[in-house]
């Protein structure tokens, strides 16, 4: 099942790709990659998202979020972890001017998570798969640097398996449901090209 999700949110990606290229213009400020520096401190998670200027107030946007560390806390010693590889696509609507001001946005997400031991010795893993939205302000530092502000979730299904704990393996429940879940707390630095 995880083969399949992946397969199609990479279709998308490509189709996504293919289809800005065409916006691709020399001279003009169309492209920017950023990091969200609060992913961070979800426990390291690594991140960054690229966009593309398609019009003058629409960007088409690729992200990804990458966490691989463990880490053990307490006197007991028990393992901590919120592990995942996330990949996005979607699309933001400037009402000014792409990359300067105001926007709202619009994701296809997949996500492959790990989470236990955090709040109690419960550990789920599995797939998400959803549509996310955000606002946000982007404040112009530069012509070139921008810091960007926003807020969003995302709503899906999951697929999941929980455990006993981060390390035991003993399986306590599977299944499939829905999801509300919030998704961006974005304090985000970016470069435009």
């Amino acid at each position: 099942m995880k083969t399949s999700y992946l397969s199609i949110l990479t279709a998308v990606l490509a189709l996504l790709a293919l289809l800005t290229l065409p916006a691709i213009r020399a001279g003009a400020q169309n492209l920017s990659v950023s990091t969200n520096a609060v992913g961070y401190i979800n426990y390291g998670t690594l991140n960054a998202e690229a966009s593309v200027s398609v019009a003058r107030q629409w960007t088409v946007t690729a992200g990804v979020k990458y966490n691989p560390f463990r880490f053990t806390a307490g006197e007991d010693a028990h393992e901590v972890n919120n592990r995942q590889r996330l990949f996005a696509a979607g699309a933001r609507f400037w009402p000014w001017h792409v990359y300067s001001g105001w926007w709202i946005a619009g994701k296809l997400q997949y996500q492959e998570y790990n989470q236990g031991g955090i709040t109690s010795p419960l550990t789920q893993e599995g797939d998400r798969i959803g549509l996310g939205a955000t606002v946000g302000y982007t404040y112009m530092l530069a012509r070139h640097l921008n810091l960007e502000f926003g807020l969003g979730g995302w709503a899906g299904a999951d697929f999941y398996t929980r455990y006993e704990c981060p390390t035991c393996g003993l399986t306590l429940e599977e299944g499939r449901k829905a999801f509300i879940l919030p998704n961006d707390i974005i304090v985000a630095i970016s470069y435009i090209f």
